[in-house]
């Protein structure tokens, strides 16, 4: 059965994550302290012990979420896991497989989405902007609210049924609550400040494009899923203008799980904490086969063998 390596982005931080896995394979504290050694920033304290508050703020969201994936995929490796048929992140997470399939270096990938996570911040005044996740009802028809509150768009194509918009916030307030009104189960403010995906995060690119001009890319070992295109790219120049479309182009992570599977696979292994991205896959296809990396199961199932200590 062929694999694909899925990695998470922001949303899946969590005081405390990884702490199981750390304790079981000393890969985890390693690639912590790689990324503190990027950015001169404890971040390994910050996500054993937080604040919360800190963490959540998304230029050190950023980082923390880069290194727990690229803990996990390390742990992976170290054990003897099979290299994937593709890779493809969540948002953030196309990051993290851009650095598991070689094609930037870790520490540089990790000062690029610290700066990244701060043009965002800068790019719209606190509190002006948000998000929102509608639940049950049809993409088609969150669009057409959104299209009659302008300020709101669609952001996160997570899985059938649940779309995020993202904005300004009084549109997304509007946007959220004429889709109560439209019958959606449930429309759920998210606890973020930046827009993301959304035109709002335009005044961002120019930031973002310079750490990333100022960085080595180089063509991937293993092939990337954009999420501005639903491509692979092997130029670096292409792969740069993808991350930096990114940063207004909603995430369609539905049709990003569906071209996987049209590709062959039938194996999806979630690479970071948590498993959101297996709970959103199992919605889009229930007959594949969804593991999260993080938990000792999760583990095992991959590799198809116990894991020890002594490998990683």
């Amino acid at each position: 059965m062929d694999a694909v390596a899925i990695f998470p982005g922001q949303g899946s931080q969590a005081v405390g994550m990884l702490a199981e896995l750390a304790a079981a394979h000393k890969t985890v504290r390693a690639t912590f302290d790689e990324a503190s050694a990027a950015l001169g920033e404890d971040l390994w304290s910050l996500v054993a012990e937080g604040p919360v508050e800190r963490l959540d703020q998304t230029r050190w969201t950023q980082p923390a979420m880069l290194a727990a994936d690229i803990a996990v995929w390390r742990v992976y490796r170290a054990l003897g896991g099979a290299t994937p048929l593709a890779m493809a992140g969540h948002s953030l997470g196309e990051y993290a497989a851009l650095v598991a399939a070689d094609a930037i270096a870790f520490d540089d990938a990790v000062r690029v989405v610290h700066r990244r996570g701060s043009v965002m911040q800068a790019a719209v005044a606190e509190g002006e902007g948000a998000m929102a996740a509608i639940l049950g009802l049809e993409d088609a028809q969150v669009e057409r609210i959104c299209a009659d509150h302008p300020g709101a768009v669609a952001a996160n194509y997570n899985s059938p049924g649940q779309l995020v918009i993202a904005g300004s916030r009084a549109a997304v307030e509007a946007a959220a609550a004429q889709c109560l009104e439209a019958g959606a189960r449930r429309a759920l403010l998210l606890p973020v400040s930046v827009p993301a995906h959304s035109p709002l995060m335009a005044a961002a690119e120019v930031g973002l494009r310079e750490a990333l001009d100022a960085v080595e890319l180089r063509a991937p070992r293993i092939e990337v899923l954009h999420n501005a295109d639903l491509r692979a790219h092997a130029e670096p120049d292409a792969i740069r203008s993808a991350l930096v479309r990114q940063l207004t182009h909603p995430v369609p992570w539905t049709r990003t799980i569906q071209v996987l599977l049209e590709r062959g696979a039938g194996r999806f292994l979630e690479c970071g904490p948590g498993r959101v991205l297996c709970g959103l896959g199992r919605r889009i296809q229930r007959d594949a086969e969804w593991l999260a990396l993080e938990s000792g199961p999760g583990l095992i199932a991959a590799l198809g063998h116990p894991e020890t200590e002594t490998q990683s």
